[in-house]
């Protein structure tokens, strides 16, 4: 489990959720996937109504960068924490908690910076 610290070695647990194991490398991917949809969406429609308000052309060009030099990586490394792990690991019902972590992390993250960069913006207007 060299991908996720803090995690004590356990054996696999491998119960069954709804009828399937648990496999938390998909569960993780999935979920970046979507919060960089969610992501974008918002950024995309906070930063058409700031630069409406405030004709702040270069918002929109900052933002991007953002995306591209901040967001993209970030969400990449996280995903690839979780893709690296064992298939024991990948079932292992003690990451639970980790995974719960990660992913609370990765929904705050997306929804809240669109909305914080837009609210930065908008008083630096």
């Amino acid at each position: 489990m060299k991908a996720l610290d803090g995690i004590s070695e356990r054996p696999a647990v491998t119960e069954a959720v709804g009828g399937k194991a648990v496999d938390w490398r998909k569960a993780m991917s999935d979920n970046v996937a979507y919060a960089l949809i969610v992501y974008t969406g918002l950024q995309i429609f906070l930063t058409v109504e700031a630069i409406r308000e405030t004709g702040l052309r270069s918002l929109a060009m900052v933002c991007l960068i953002i995306l591209v030099v901040a967001i993209i990586p970030a969400c990449h490394k996280l995903d690839k924490r979780w893709r690296d792990l064992s298939e024991s690991d990948a079932h292992d019902r003690a990451l639970a908690s980790a995974y719960r972590r990660d992913r609370i992390l990765l929904w705050l993250v997306a929804i809240g910076l669109p909305f914080a960069l837009t609210l930065l913006f908008r008083a630096m207007a």
